[in-house]
């Protein structure tokens, strides 16, 4: 299907465009806009605390932070028939074709267009969640499904997949996964039993967060959370401090734009990149 955006769409035109104007503004005095996107329904778990841990550290340095709290703003996961309130097609869903039609005519649920209107306000998007299953929560999955629309996080300029890895609708903002996991960092490391936790979340970095445009900075992982002491705990909301003070200014993951020459066809790689080299760690240049 090639659905063009329809450039009169308040989420296409006049969000994007007060996002811009907001994003110029604060970039000459210094100072960006933050999304963190949260995914835990306890008050008390460490992802809650790393949340607010962002939200401080990030708004002492003069940045504006917006949080979506999924659980508490009873975010609704399952992608389905009420996305798409006026179809195209009422005889088959084809979920292409309606998240198109729904964004070039205006017809998103509010609740995505408000969830669209964040994103493209942020310079930085957080992506924080417990590691569930090896995989981030279904309400967050969720968030990203409904969320990422067509003419927006991927099918740009209406040319299906031209516009991709590197080129997307988010195209200018940073992203970073900060996850918690139950395991010990030994289970999540080059040869630990549950596989390294940088290739684990690889379709999330790089399939949810690069695909659409977005600049993804290296995980930031707390492991074996379950037995944490209190000063483990301190010792954790200090590295996070540490690292969230350099978020705008360290290199994001080298992955491989698809329109930058190492894809001829848009599909798989040149012979001569990366030779003998398969798997993920194929798309991440260096």
């Amino acid at each position: 299907m090639t659905t063009t955006p329809n450039r009169d769409h308040p989420v296409a035109t006049g969000a994007a465009a007060a996002a811009a104007s907001a994003s110029t503004a604060a970039s000459a005095a210094g100072r960006k806009t933050v999304l963190i996107v949260h995914a835990h329904p306890e008050p008390t778990s460490l992802t809650r605390t790393l949340v607010g841990v962002a939200a401080e550290t990030l708004g002492s340095a003069g940045h504006a932070v917006l949080q979506s709290d999924l659980y508490a703003m009873g975010w609704r996961a399952v992608y389905g028939e009420a996305d798409f309130p006026v179809r195209a097609d009422a005889t088959r869903l084809n979920f292409v074709r309606e998240s198109g039609h729904a964004f070039e005519h205006g017809h998103q649920p509010a609740d995505v267009v408000e969830e669209q209107r964040k994103l493209l306000a942020a310079d930085l998007v957080i992506l924080q969640f417990p590691l569930w299953w090896f995989g981030m929560p279904a309400i967050m999955k969720g968030w990203i499904d409904r969320v990422w629309a067509y003419g927006l996080a991927y099918g740009r300029h209406g040319q299906g997949n031209r516009f991709r890895y590197g080129e997307g609708g988010l195209a200018g903002r940073r992203a970073m996964v900060s996850v918690t996991t139950g395991g010990p960092a030994a289970d999540y490391s080059p040869r630990g039993i549950n596989g390294p936790i940088d290739q684990l979340l690889f379709p999330i970095t790089h399939g949810t967060l690069f695909y659409p445009g977005m600049s993804v900075l290296k995980t930031h992982a707390v492991h074996g959370v379950g037995r944490m002491t209190p000063e483990d705990v301190e010792a954790a909301k200090a590295a996070w401090r540490l690292r969230l003070a350099g978020v705008f200014d360290e290199a994001p993951i080298a992955f491989r734009p698809q329109n930058g020459g190492d894809y001829p066809d848009g599909h798989q790689l040149r012979d001569d990149v990366a030779p003998g080299r398969v798997g993920f760690e194929a798309h991440i240049a260096g």
